[in-house]
């Protein structure tokens, strides 16, 4: 029988993802899982007979891995961390990433691979970056996004039918506000509720200049699961991505107003931002924004969606504003202190 190979499961995204995707088939899911996570994997696969677990790690050869009757591929698994080294990046991102190529490459069914990418392959590139650009001269905030970047290229490389999605920001779930860890703007917004009603912010750069690209997690899984099924979005590249994003001014407006905060912005350089989050002793433990997390305030890049918008038309899936959402976020996360910001690695 026809199986979907799948890794990522049972992270964030691929917890979401995986159902919906075996709505649209009858395929039965191959997940690899990584033995840690193997209790949560069989939790959340509770009841669903399709879905099949398999131990193994996309750093490690997928040898045992029978590839006869797998027809899609759905490649989620990557160091989703701004802080992550370049070797563990490497390893996973990367290297990862090709030993699951591999695998799609002896699969005689094979039918598409669906690669989960990110909007920020794009690093600090200053203007416009388009659904096809990938290679040019761009310099990256970090590794995570170098890495990421090496892996689209390999993917592009390879000499299979493929889909390339880049997600932007992705917060929690626009109608429950559910989401997995707290991070991106959650590292704003946890911050002014740490404090009383009138809350100060520090702020780099010219905040009404930048924009600050964030989706919601349903919104992501939609368009994904929409785009998988089209048969024109075999070689596409598309940015899942909010085409018209607010300004970091009018971003910390909408925390604040969903938090019941007023905020009081300091100006700060990014230098001092960043050199203070790293350097200072007790301004990291205060504040609890990764360094790492500063450059996206201060990011130069936008995102064209010309292929996501043309292929979603007619759908009835659009970008929801975060206006109108941000309060169900708040609301979630007041109910869920426990949740931190690590990633699944």
């Amino acid at each position: 029988m026809p199986q979907i190979f799948f890794t990522g499961f049972p992270g964030f995204l691929g917890s979401e993802l995986l159902p919906r995707v075996l709505g649209r088939t009858d395929d039965d899911a191959l997940c690899l899982v990584q033995p840690k996570f193997r209790a949560m994997a069989e939790e959340r696969a509770r009841g669903n007979p399709r879905i099949r677990l398999v131990e193994g790690d996309i750093t490690q050869a997928l040898d045992h891995i029978d590839a006869r009757d797998i027809r899609e591929v759905w490649h989620l698994a990557a160091a989703y961390d701004l802080a992550v080294p370049r070797d563990v990046g490497m390893r996973i991102n990367v290297e990862g990433t090709r030993r699951v190529l591999d695998l799609a490459a002896r699969a005689p069914r094979l039918e598409r691979v669906h690669y989960i990418s990110t909007c920020y392959v794009s690093g600090s590139y200053p203007g416009v970056w388009r659904e096809d650009d990938l290679e040019k001269g761009q310099r990256f905030n970090n590794f995570y996004e170098e890495t990421k970047q090496l892996a689209e290229v390999d993917v592009r490389k390879r000499s299979l039918p493929s889909t390339i999605y880049r997600p932007s920001v992705v917060a929690g779930d626009s109608v429950t506000g559910a989401t997995q860890k707290f991070d991106g703007p959650y590292f704003v917004l946890q911050w002014l509720m740490r404090q009383p009603k009138i809350a100060v912010l520090p702020v780099v750069g010219r905040p009404s200049r930048y924009r600050f690209n964030v989706v919601p997690r349903d919104f992501v899984m939609n368009a994904i699961e929409y785009l998988s099924a089209l048969p024109q979005s075999k070689g596409k590249t598309y940015a899942i991505a909010d085409p018209s994003p607010l300004t970091v001014d009018e971003t910390i407006d909408t925390l604040a107003a969903a938090g019941n905060r007023k905020v009081i912005r300091v100006p700060l350089t990014k230098g001092i931002a960043k050199g203070s989050l790293q350097y200072v002793p007790g301004v990291y433990r205060l504040l609890r924004i990764p360094p790492a997390a500063v450059d996206y305030f201060v990011h130069p890049t936008l995102y064209d969606t010309t292929n996501a918008t043309a292929d979603l038309a007619g759908s009835g899936i659009v970008v929801p504003r975060l206006r109108d959402y941000m309060p169900r976020l708040v609301e979630f996360w007041r109910a869920h202190r426990e949740i931190g910001s690590a990633a699944m690695i």
